[in-house]
């Protein structure tokens, strides 16, 4: 998710669930062919399994860019098809590719030959009127014919012009049983399913249709929903951390990204809802809502944050 999927983000997401694949923001190529290619691609070894998601739509560049991402240790590159930002369509790329199944068919058989992680490609069902299940069937064959590993599918249409991205997300109407359509009659490829998931059982419901789950807004809003994942779908026997246990688990972070001269708020802006619907809550977003962005704010101010919540 732009702007918000950074790497303090991952690194909270990880601290809660060992196992969930988690992504980049969308990069585009250009940012790291010409821009500053540290901000986009450093990350803690810890993130890992971890994911870089590149927007583009030129195969050459989009290779380049899947090898560099390898070189960095990134585990998968996946394929943004499915943003519909209008800067991201003045460069034509994100959801109007789905429009040109064939280039996109193209810039995965390029990136596949590239590198040796998995190249997949996130979309939508639809977009404007290209929006009949039989259009999103045409689009995933074409481009599962050139090798994509995974199909990560946003049940919404996207309508390319007189929505807004944030209406986006919320206005098309969720389209569930396509997906599990697709899935009915692409058995061979990996579909995973994305789009307004805010809870686990809803979750372990798809999971009985698809193959995967991507959570995205849920992860944001309440950041605590990740603690179960590994005992409830890998399998792990961890010791699930309270909230409490989280943020103190986080301190050595926190300090360590301070000494190389990081802002407080840019990394703790990511932890504001971990107690969403808790006693305290409103009190610990408070105070470091105000007292984060204060210059020399340091770890005292989350451990102060701390102690305006109540320990279960």
């Amino acid at each position: 998710m732009m702007a918000v999927t950074d790497r303090h983000c991952r690194f909270l997401h990880r601290t809660l669930s060992k196992h969930t694949l988690l992504y980049t923001e969308m990069v585009s190529t250009g940012a790291i062919l010409h821009g500053d290619r540290s901000r986009w691609l450093t990350f803690s070894p810890e993130e890992r399994p971890l994911v870089l998601q590149l927007g583009g739509d030129d195969p050459t560049a989009l290779a380049e860019c899947a090898r560099i991402a390898e070189e960095h240790g990134f585990d998968e590159v996946n394929l943004n098809v499915g943003c519909p930002s209008p800067r991201v369509q003045t460069g034509n790329f994100g959801a109007c590719l789905m429009s040109e199944p064939s280039r996109v068919a193209a810039a995965v058989d390029a990136m596949r030959h590239a590198v040796s992680v998995p190249v997949t490609v996130k979309h939508r069902i639809g977009i404007d009127d290209l929006d009949k299940y039989e259009d999103m069937a045409n689009f995933v064959g074409v481009v599962a014919a050139s090798g994509c590993d995974r199909f990560t599918v946003h049940a919404r249409k996207a309508w390319l012009s007189g929505l807004s991205p944030r209406e986006n997300r919320t206005i098309p109407p969720l389209r569930y049983a396509d997906v599990h359509r697709l899935k009915r009659d692409f058995p061979d490829e990996i579909i995973e399913i994305n789009g307004g998931f805010t809870s686990l059982e809803q979750v372990e419901e798809q999971l009985e249709l698809v193959d995967g789950v991507m959570i995205g807004r849920a992860a944001d809003s309440d950041p605590y929903l990740l603690a179960q994942v590994d005992s409830r779908f890998f399998g792990s026997e961890r010791t699930i951390l309270s909230r409490h246990e989280v943020v103190e688990a986080m301190f050595p972070y926190i300090d360590h990204m301070l000494t190389r001269g990081e802002r407080l708020y840019r990394i703790v802006r990511h932890m504001l809802n971990l107690f969403a619907g808790q006693r305290g809550s409103r009190a610990w977003k408070r105070y470091l809502s105000e007292e984060a962005h204060r210059p020399g704010a340091d770890i005292d101010v989350v451990r102060a944050a701390l102690e305006r919540v109540p320990r279960p």
